[in-house]
Parts: structure tokens; C-alpha cells; sequence
């Protein structure tokens, strides 16, 4: 009996290999077809026997098969050694780790690693997918083709949604092509399908992507985008966005994505609508449009990194739209806004900039570094689009910048520490001054201790120009020319601190420090008159800066990994006193009656987990007003509920309340909302409001918004385990 169990034990390692396209090493061990099995191996079975003639295997009444890795019952089984065929019937159950197959009769050969389920059911655990039909027949090592088939990834026996078809051909590793089907809601047909192919696994697969639906007022009419994904290679893929506006007319766009190594990756994205149909007459500011005619438009975007040994790095973020009002037109969807900032670390979700309606310029830029421990050198291109002016003809165009820094660090055989910026910048444009620039400009500092708690650091500053000239309007400008500035002066810095021992539940000890800043710089005054417009300003300097800064810090409880340390409020207080008085913002004359500069306040305090507030603010001690504040606030739950509350304020330019709310009602029903009001102008920017409502394997999404030039509403659908 212990030979038979233990051959029976081979044959059914060879048959999970086949039936779910595992490596035998998963579930035993081989050496020339027979080795000990890795755990312990049950039969449980009415009747158990080994028939010489035709080399049979048989198990009868209630078998239950069980081994390291899986499962197999059946009413009952047989395995013929000379046609190396597996055969169970009744009630069979075959599960493989979380992977289980299911049918009335199995009939499988080990060789072509084929075979038949009749009555089946599949479930694949890697992406909690279910497929059932009358018929399934395994064509290949992990492909399967299934005769009235049923797929879905939702629980029970009257599932949410479904695919259902006539013939289904499903791999197990992810991929399914359903012919003469449709996709049912419930047992609801909604869509025929005469054909689709869709991915039915966790990694990257091509198929269809679900389908984004709209509608807006005033700007793109019925909305319908409907993306489809292709995954090339390994390292390649690429994502084709059709979208039709009823307003506008058809627009393609394509993502293309690379990862040609773990250190070169990139990705590229453009768009282009063929004549856009929508008639415009308006004005902003200085900028007006009158579209009485079909226009093109088209937007590209490419980013680049790849590293390279000895410190070498190249980065290109280039982007490019066909007009102005390009992001105005398109902000409510576009690429640049759904892959903006989501991760810095992700890549290919890393735009740069916020493509809203309000965005003023756009920049491209190509920047090659080379990183020493000290130094770093880097040559940078960089293309501005002016987005506020008629023409980009008078934009600033700056290609190359070369800089040289060194950072902060000892000068050999001195006690002197130092550190240096050089750079070489050259600037064009069509119209207006342009030319070339070199800044060389070396800072040298001598730290001393006064003991304990306080530091005094004088600090010498040098800063010469030299340009070259040209283009448009020279006058009064010397074409070739130079300045020479320097600052002196110093920093005193003392630091105080206390520790007060807490020995709350969560917290230990609790840190509050004191940093007092006291600096003077000076630089005298030099004739400026004849330098490009190209160049800043350096304007004299004869004051004293001081600031306090207040920080609390906890230590939390030691945990399995440690203590951790976390800040939860850091106020920083700073003002200076010009000794030659405040230069105003609308003259060139010095007011000596006006002595003390803005005071500039910073708060950042986060006293809990779930709630912060960060504050910039700068106040007119003159005036007794605010010149700027912006305060944002976050409260958020640990059930995932947040609400976000921002003011921000600029006198006689802003003054705007945000509000960002999402709220979980129960564990299907999320509620969000948006709402910003121009105070200023007394008008709502924008108000959304959306539900989202999300099932174990489905989820919808509806939305409601309204902007000053515009009303949309919108929906989108998610298939949980299919990238439809």
C-alpha cells in the first residue's frame, strides 16, 4: 500500500503541473522521476488498488486526496501508466494553492498536457477571477478554451456583472478573447460583443480600458473617451486615447512607455484634434480670440531619465501645446492632470505641472549633471511658453545654463569653510534684448563656537558679472560690460532646548527648542543703469535680520521597529531693519521714515495623526494689514474620511476659499465635493460634486461640476480585476 500511495502522490504532482501550469519543485521534488515528496502526502479513499495489466491506479467512493499545495476529490479517480492519462469523476475538486478547477468528469494527458473538464468551473486566485462554461478544453500548457462560457471577478452565485459568450479562450497567466458574447449587468444584457479581448490578470496585458462619459454646457458638448491598452514588450507599452467631443470633434491621443533599463526609463504622450469646430469670441486681459474657423490642436509631452555610472544623470521634461488656450479649453480632462505629481517616486506619474485653466507659462527643459561628493555640474536648456502674452516672440528663451557649485565645505589648509556658484547663461529671444552671461560668485565663512548653545559665523560674499549684449532696444545698455558686488557681514545662531518626560500611552517624551537669529549684511550701493534687462537687480544692503523659531517634537513609544520621532509644530517669527530705510515697491526713492521691514510668519503644526495646518503669511507692519497669508488645514479619519480647508490671500490681487471634502458614508458609498470661491470677485471658480459607489467587484463613479464658463456631468465605470 505505501508503493502504491507513493506512485499515486507522483502521478498527481505531474497532473496539478498540467492542469494549472505550476512547476512540479511547487509541490514536490523530483530526481529521475521519483524522490521523496515534500510533506506529507493523505489518500483517504473507499477503495484503493493498482491493476498490473493495464497499469492502472485506482481510487473509488469519496476520495480526498491531500499534499502540500492542494487538494484533490472526486467520487472517483484513475491514472493509467500507459497512456499517462489522468481520469476523475463526480464531484470533481482540484485546487492548487488558492487555485481551484471544478467539473463533473476530468479527463487530462500528461504528455500533451490536454485535456477535457465537462460541466467546469475555474477560479483563478491571482486576480479573484471566476470562469465556467459547459465545456473546457486545455489546448496548451496554461491556455484553456471554454464552450459557453461565463467570466467574472464578483463572489456568489448571481453575480454583479458578467462576460458571456459562446466560446471563451482564457490563459491562466491573463488573457481572455470572448466571440458572439455580451456583457451583462446582473441578468441583464447590456452590450453585445461580437469579439473583445480582454485582460484577465495582475500584470500588464493589452486590452481594452473602461470607457470615460460626459456631458458639458458649454465647452466639449457629449464627451466619450474609450483608451485601449498594448502591452509590446516587457519594457514597452502603449496606451491610444480616442475620444470624441460633440462640440469639438475627434481627438487621438497616444502614451507611449519605456523602460529600457532600471536606470533609462521615459515616457511620451501627444495628442491632436483635427479641426475643432466650436465657435469662440472672448477676451482675458491683454488676450482676445475670435474663432470663427475649424482650428487644430495638439498638445506633446516627453520625459526622459537615465543615470549613468561615475555621477553622470540626464533628465528631459518637454512640453508643448498649440496654443494659449489650450489647458483653458481642456482642463476639466486632460493627460497632464491625471498624471500630475501623484507620486515624485512613481515613475511615468510625474508631470511637473498643474494643467489647469489658470496655468501662465510652460516650461521645457533638458538638464545633463555630473555629481561629485563636493561639486555638481549641470547644463541646462530651458523654453518658456508665455501663456499671459499675445506673443511668445519677447519670451525669455535661456539655453545653455552651465553652473558649477560647490557646496559648503572646508578650505584646505585654512580654518575657513567656503562654497561657490558659477554659471554661464546665454539668452534669446525675437524680440527684445538678448545676449550671454557669466556670474562667478564665492562665499567665505569662518564658524566659531561661543560655547554650548550659541555660534557666530561671519561670512564674506563676492558676486562679478560679465555680459555680452545684442538684439532690440540697446539703449543706455553697454553691450559689453561688468559688475562687481560684494556683501559682508555675519549670522549669530543659539540654540535651546528642554525635554519633558510625558510617559503618555503613546507618547514618551516630548522636545520643545528655541532657535534666536540675529544677522547683518551690508553691500554698498552700485550704478546699475547700463545692465540687460535679462539680469536682476542686486540692490544694496544695510540691514539686520532677525527670527525665532519654536519646534515641539515627540518621542513616541518603542514599537517592534523602534522609536519613532515625530514633529508636530515649527513657528518660525523673521523681520528685518534696513538702517537706510525701506526702499516702497512702486518707487526708486528710499522712504527713512520707514526703517522696518514685513514680518513673514511660518506655521507648521500637526498636533495628531489625522490633522495639520500650514500657514505662509507676510504682514505690513506699516500698514497694519497682511500682505499675503495662505492657511491650509486637513482633517482626516482613520476610515479614510478627509476634508481640506484652504484661504488664500493676496491684497488687491486674491482672495480665495477652497474646500475639499470626501466622506464615507458606509463601506459602498463615498461622497466628494470641491469648492472654490473668488472672494475678490465675488463669484464660485468651481463647484464638483461627486458619488462614488463601489461594490466587491464594480464601481461607479458620478459627477456633477460647475465653473464660470461651463457645467459638465460625468461618469465612469470600473470593473474590479478586468483593465476594461
Amino acid at each position: 500500500m505505501g508503493l502504491i500511495r507513493r506512485r499515486f502522490w507522483v502521478w498527481l504532482c505531474a497532473l496539478a503541473w498540467v492542469l494549472f501550469g505550476a512547476s512540479p519543485s511547487a509541490y514536490c521534488a523530483f530526481d529521475d522521476g521519483l524522490k521523496d515528496r515534500e510533506g506529507p502526502v493523505n489518500i483517504q479513499a473507499d477503495r484503493l488498488t493498482y491493476e498490473e495489466d493495464d497499469e492502472a491506479y485506482h481510487a473509488d467512493g469519496d476520495v480526498l486526496i491531500t499534499y502540500s499545495g492542494g487538494s484533490l476529490k472526486a467520487d472517483s479517480v484513475i491514472l493509467r501508466k500507459a497512456v499517462n492519462t489522468a481520469y476523475a469523476k463526480g464531484n470533481v475538486v482540484l485546487k492548487s494553492d488558492q487555485d481551484v478547477l471544478e467539473g463533473d468528469s476530468v479527463v487530462f494527458n500528461l504528455d500533451t498536457k490536454t485535456g477535457t473538464v465537462d460541466g467546469g468551473k475555474m477560479f483563478v486566485a491571482r486576480n479573484h477571477v471566476f470562469v465556467r462554461g459547459s465545456r473546457f478544453e486545455k489546448t496548451g500548457e496554461a491556455t484553456y478554451h471554454v464552450q459557453d462560457a461565463v467570466a467574472t471577478t464578483c463572489d456568489g452565485p448571481d453575480p454583479a456583472w458578467s462576460l458571456k459568450g459562446k466560446e471563451l479562450d482564457v490563459t491562466i497567466d491573463g488573457y481572455g478573447t470572448l466571440k458572439h458574447g455580451a456583457f451583462y449587468a446582473g441578468k441583464l444584457p447590456v452590450l453585445y460583443l461580437p469579439y473583445m479581448l480582454f485582460p484577465v490578470k495582475t500584470t500588464r496585458q493589452t486590452g481594452l480600458l473602461l470607457p470615460y462619459v460626459s456631458y458639458s454646457k458649454s465647452k466639449n458638448g457629449v464627451d466619450v473617451e474609450l483608451p485601449f491598452y498594448w502591452a509590446i514588450s516587457e519594457d514597452m507599452d502603449a496606451t491610444f486615447y480616442q475620444r470624441f467631443m460633440s462640440k469639438r470633434g475627434f481627438k487621438e491621443g497616444v502614451e507611449f512607455r519605456y523602460f529600457l533599463t532600471p536606470e533609462s526609463s521615459g515616457v511620451f504622450y501627444g495628442d491632436y484634434l483635427y479641426q475643432d469646430r466650436l465657435r469662440i469670441d472672448e477676451s482675458n486681459g491683454a488676450l482676445s480670440r475670435d474663432w470663427d474657423e475649424d482650428h487644430d490642436r495638439w498638445s506633446f509631452f516627453l520625459q526622459h531619465e537615465s543615470s549613468f555610472d561615475n555621477g553622470y544623470y540626464l533628465r528631459a521634461d518637454i512640453a508643448r501645446v498649440s496654443d494659449r488656450w489650450y489647458f483653458k479649453d481642456f482642463s476639466s480632462r486632460n493627460y497632464y492632470r491625471q498624471h500630475y505629481a501623484k507620486n515624485p517616486e512613481e515613475r511615468f506619474k510625474r508631470v511637473t505641472f498643474d494643467a489647469d485653466k489658470s496655468l501662465r507659462s510652460l516650461d521645457s527643459k533638458i538638464r545633463f549633471v555630473k555629481d561629485w561628493s563636493l561639486y555638481n555640474l549641470t547644463a541646462l536648456a530651458r523654453y518658456t511658453d508665455d501663456f499671459t502674452s499675445p506673443s511668445n516672440a519677447a519670451t525669455l528663451q535661456q539655453y545653455p545654463e552651465i553652473t558649477l557649485t560647490a557646496v559648503n565645505q572646508p578650505l584646505p589648509h585654512t580654518p575657513l569653510r567656503f562654497e561657490l556658484t558659477t554659471s554661464y547663461n546665454h539668452y534669446y529671444r525675437d524680440e527684445g534684448q538678448k545676449g550671454s552671461l557669466f556670474d562667478f560668485y564665492p562665499v567665505f565663512s569662518l564658524p566659531v563656537s561661543l560655547g554650548r548653545y550659541a555660534q557666530f559665523t561671519p561670512k564674506a560674499e563676492w558676486r562679478g558679472s560679465l555680459w555680452s549684449a545684442g538684439g532690440d532696444d540697446l539703449t543706455g545698455v553697454d553691450k559689453n560690460g561688468n559688475r562687481s558686488i560684494y556683501v559682508v557681514g555675519g549670522m549669530f545662531t543659539s540654540d535651546v532646548e528642554r525635554v519633558y518626560q510625558i510617559n503618555g500611552k503613546h507618547v514618551e517624551k516630548l522636545r520643545h527648542g528655541i532657535r534666536a537669529e540675529l544677522g547683518y549684511a551690508y553691500s554698498p550701493d552700485v550704478d546699475q543703469k547700463d545692465i540687460p534687462d535679462y539680469m536682476d537687480m542686486i540692490d544694496e544692503q544695510n540691514g539686520l535680520t532677525y527670527a525665532l523659531t519654536n519646534t515641539l517634537m515627540v518621542k513616541m513609544n518603542e514599537g517592534a521597529n523602534g522609536p519613532r520621532y515625530r514633529e508636530i509644530m515649527r513657528l518660525k517669527l523673521s523681520q528685518t531693519y534696513d538702517f537706510n530705510g525701506i526702499r516702497p515697491d512702486v518707487s526708486e526713492e528710499r522712504d527713512h521714515d520707514r526703517h522696518f521691514g514685513n514680518v513673514d510668519v511660518a506655521l507648521d503644526f500637526k498636533p495628531l495623526p489625522y490633522f495639520s495646518v500650514r500657514s505662509r503669511s507676510r504682514y505690513d507692519v506699516h500698514d497694519g494689514s497682511w500682505l499675503r497669508t495662505n492657511n491650509d488645514m486637513t482633517v482626516t479619519t482613520p476610515r479614510g474620511d478627509r476634508v481640506s480647508l484652504g484661504y488664500h490671500y493676496t491684497r488687491s490681487l486674491i482672495e480665495e476659499i477652497n474646500v475639499t471634502a470626501m466622506a464615507r458614508i458606509n463601506r459602498n458609498i463615498d461622497l466628494e465635493m470641491i469648492l472654490k470661491q473668488n472672494e475678490l470677485a465675488g463669484r464660485t471658480v468651481e463647484q464638483t460634486y461627486i458619488v462614488n459607489y463601489h461594490r466587491q467587484c464594480w464601481g461607479v463613479r458620478f459627477g456633477w461640476s460647475e465653473s464660470a464658463d461651463d457645467r459638465e456631468i460625468f461618469a465612469t465605470l470600473d470593473l474590479f480585476g478586468l483593465g476594461l
